[in-house]
């Protein structure tokens, strides 16, 4: 009996914490959509007093909702002038900075071709602008007086280009 009730309580304080955690993301979620740029800078204190919460709680969601990986870049001082400065990167500049990070000497055409697919499935290419990619890929790599330095910035270009001109 005494473990049921410690399973009990335990599930009621994942569940409290996890809306707290609700409570903290839609908290800052609202915070950075009242701004233009997509940028906003809290105060952990001012969070934690809004929602009455520990800053130790505001530091879990920051960590786990508000990731790279998810769209957002996060710069976090502590101490009396503090802040947490967040950033919304539009996915499209995520995924164009990792392909542009995996692009060096040793970068393969199926790993381009692989790059070019990719983003014609998400739908930030037209099928159209991947044919046409492969095409200026594909002179690149047959390419026998072409520098290895010179495949790279024109593979490079072509995925900055296709990153500037996005509609996305």
């Amino acid at each position: 009996m005494a473990e049921l009730f410690c399973s009990s309580s335990q599930g009621m304080r994942v569940s409290e914490m996890s809306n707290i955690a609700d409570l903290i993301e839609e908290y800052i979620l609202r915070q950075l959509a009242q701004q233009q740029d997509g940028k906003v800078e809290l105060r952990r204190t001012d969070i934690a007093d809004q929602i009455s919460c520990a800053p130790s709680q505001i530091s879990y969601v920051l960590s786990t909702r508000f990731t790279h990986d998810k769209g957002f870049v996060v710069e976090s001082r502590r101490g009396l002038g503090g802040y947490i400065r967040i950033v919304q990167v539009p996915l499209k500049n995520l995924v164009y900075e990792d392909m542009l990070g995996k692009i060096h000497e040793d970068t393969t055409f199926g790993e381009v071709q692989g790059m070019v697919r990719y983003l014609m499935q998400r739908e930030m290419i037209t099928n159209r602008e991947a044919a046409l990619a492969m095409q200026v890929v594909t002179g690149v790599f047959q390419s026998k007086s072409m520098a290895i330095e010179e495949r790279i910035r024109m593979i490079k270009s072509l995925f900055l280009t296709m990153k500037n001109f996005s509609p996305t």
